[in-house]
């Protein structure tokens, strides 16, 4: 009797301990499941912050230019990728048809001049540039070697055909800005789109135009054969001084107010892929860019465009800043062919931002 007394005990004793086991495994259990499941919740939500629109849709006038190569640089090497960020890049033929595509709503953000955000703040409608690609435009305004062999000066030009890569477009500002300072009215020549590659090159051969304002490699490949003479360069920081009188800024990554204030942290994305392939292109060699950049943007010539590449080098940004200067450079040159920019009072300061810019050097530094 005395040892089942004993024996007794050492049961409830272990059936009280296996209890305790289960209860201790289950409560853990439950502590865990509410720790994952806060877990990712929180990072579900710090995901959802940083991509807010993880598809984003971009517009570009030419994007075989080296004007818009930080773009292309960018795509081809990932970075928008590991911003978390699914960039879907449309071309058109110039900047101006870019723009449409932004106010139409088929597009979220457009690779475009800085020009275009004075001109729709006096159109009503406020987009803002929030990253730089550009610090000198590297326009060309060249007249044809075939059509005008007696160029002499500017007022040539008058009643001729101006090949634009699209009218509206900074190829057809940076032509009216330098007609406007030798006297001359954007209605005294006739502007004609020829795109921002072949067409461009086959509207000069043929005849059809007159004089070009591109881009590179379109330029150089001109140059190279002789075919134009170049009136206005700026491709350097010096050119583009003498052109404009200051700093001007370029191409940009724009976009209207409603979506940066509506998705912040998708532009701040999209800002630190530009800026790294800004700095990517600063360490860069030529034949680097031509591993990285499709075989179609060389137009069959790869010495040509390694040529071409270095003439434009300096004009690409370092760090995606907008210069102090740089806006009021451009509202001045506008205002000089655009009489109804003239009576407008303009902010400056809600056309750019550098502050997703300096967050971006901060973290790409």
């Amino acid at each position: 009797m005395i040892a089942d007394k004993n024996i007794l005990p050492n049961k409830q004793f272990i059936k009280g301990d296996d209890f305790m086991n289960r209860r201790f495994w289950k409560q853990f259990a439950i502590a865990l499941a509410l720790f994952l499941a806060g877990y990712f919740t929180f990072n579900s939500k710090a995901f959802s912050q940083t991509v807010e629109k993880p598809k984003v849709s971009i517009a570009v006038g030419g994007k075989n230019l080296f004007y818009y190569l930080p773009l292309t640089i960018a795509e081809q090497l990932g970075y928008f990728k590991e911003e978390g960020l699914q960039v879907e890049i449309s071309d058109f033929a110039g900047g101006a048809k870019a723009l449409q595509a932004l106010v139409g709503g088929s597009a979220d953000v457009v690779s475009g001049a800085y020009e275009h955000t004075i001109n729709m703040q006096a159109k009503g409608q406020p987009i803002t540039a929030f990253v730089l690609q550009g610090r000198a435009p590297q326009i060309v305004l060249g007249v044809s070697n075939k059509t005008m062999p007696n160029y002499k000066s500017v007022a040539d030009l008058k009643g001729k055909k101006i090949g634009v890569t699209a009218p509206g477009s900074s190829t057809n500002m940076m032509a009216n800005f330098v007609l406007a300072k030798a006297g001359l009215k954007p209605s005294d020549v006739s502007f004609i789109g020829v795109g921002a590659s072949a067409g461009a090159l086959s509207a000069l051969r043929s005849g059809q135009i007159d004089a070009i304002s591109n881009l590179d490699p379109v330029i150089t490949m001109l140059q190279q054969k002789n075919e134009i003479k170049v009136v206005a360069d700026t491709r350097t920081l010096k050119d583009t001084n003498e052109v404009f009188g200051g700093p001007m800024p370029a191409a940009t990554l724009y976009a209207s107010e409603a979506f940066l204030k509506k998705n912040p942290n998708t532009a701040q994305a999209l800002t630190n892929a530009m800026v790294r392939a800004l700095k990517w292109i600063q360490k860069a060699g030529p034949s680097d860019i031509i591993k990285v950049v499709p075989e179609s943007y060389l137009l069959g010539d790869r010495a040509l465009y390694i040529e071409a590449f270095m003439k434009v080098r300096e004009a690409m940004s370092p760090d995606g800043m907008f210069p102090e200067a740089g806006p009021r450079t451009a509202l001045k040159a506008l205002q000089a062919f655009e009489p109804d920019l003239a009576g407008k009072s303009i902010d400056l300061s809600k056309t750019f931002t550098n502050e997703m810019v300096k967050k971006a050097n901060a973290k790409y530094h």
